[in-house]
């Protein structure tokens, strides 16, 4: 049998930026564990397959090369733009059934997409967490933090952008954690915070730009600068801008995408 596959680069305007995600439409779901051979054959952050659901929605999920995950943004978006773009040309708005994130819309404004995801503010960790604090940060190979929060991650705050950018993290003891960590500091200019996300134990080491983490650092910067609309940036290799807004118990996250490439996989 043959599968259409798309690979997208997501929260950018140009090829070889922002976040690669593989997208792969199916009529009918195939067994889980093709859908976990196939995301590591692909070998990319994620690897999103939706198949279709009612009228006119779809259900989605996304893989990592080694696991499922709960929620994913850049994959979102690389679907979006893949019904939006290629499958159903012209269409503004779609919606994606999920299995642990509820329904999650994306609108089309031109060359924007917009996807409505939940808010997951994040708590602080336990007073007697001293150690892990401490494991954290040094895994993180950086300066003192100015604080660790966590939620579905660690959120591991510090004072500067530079701080973060110079982060030179021990991938061996970050894959130990419990959880993945998230990185961010105040920004500049035009950009109101700057993040990195290292989720080696999900086979991660650094993602490119990271959607679902900005569930988590919107309403943190936004309570903390005291603003609903925010700029971000994530300081990766590649690098991606992030268009944010609070909107009660959800988080809408805007940015661009284009085509890598499209092809048929065997199998």
């Amino acid at each position: 049998m043959s599968q259409r596959i798309y690979q997208v680069d997501a929260f950018t305007d140009i090829v070889f930026g922002g976040n690669p995600a593989a997208v792969m439409p199916l009529d009918t779901w195939l067994p889980d564990r093709m859908l976990q051979d196939l995301a590591a054959e692909n070998n990319l952050a994620e690897t999103a397959f939706f198949a279709p659901e009612g009228q006119d929605g779809y259900r989605l999920r996304w893989f990592t090369p080694t696991t499922e995950v709960d929620l994913c943004g850049h994959a979102t978006l690389a679907s979006a733009f893949v019904i939006m773009t290629i499958l159903r040309p012209g269409t503004e708005r779609v919606e994606f059934a999920t299995q642990v994130a509820g329904t999650l819309p994306v609108t089309r404004s031109g060359d924007l997409f917009t996807l409505n995801f939940p808010s997951r503010p994040a708590e602080a960790v336990p007073a007697d967490s001293d150690q892990l604090k401490a494991d954290i940060a040094a895994a993180l190979g950086g300066g003192t933090p100015a604080d660790i929060l966590v939620a579905r991650d660690y959120m591991v705050v510090y004072d500067d952008a530079a701080s973060v950018a110079g982060l030179a993290p021990d991938f061996s003891a970050l894959s130990r954690l419990d959880r993945a960590a998230l990185v961010t500091a105040p920004g500049s200019g035009e950009v109101d915070f700057v993040s990195r996300y290292f989720a080696p134990s999900h086979g991660i080491a650094e993602d490119p730009v990271t959607g679902s983490t900005h569930c988590t650092l919107t309403p943190y910067w936004g309570e903390r600068l005291g603003k609903t609309e925010l700029v971000a940036r994530q300081l990766s290799k590649r690098g991606g801008l992030l268009k944010l807004k609070l909107a009660g118990d959800r988080v809408l996250i805007s940015g661009t995408a284009v085509l890598y490439l499209e092809g048929t996989v065997y199998l």
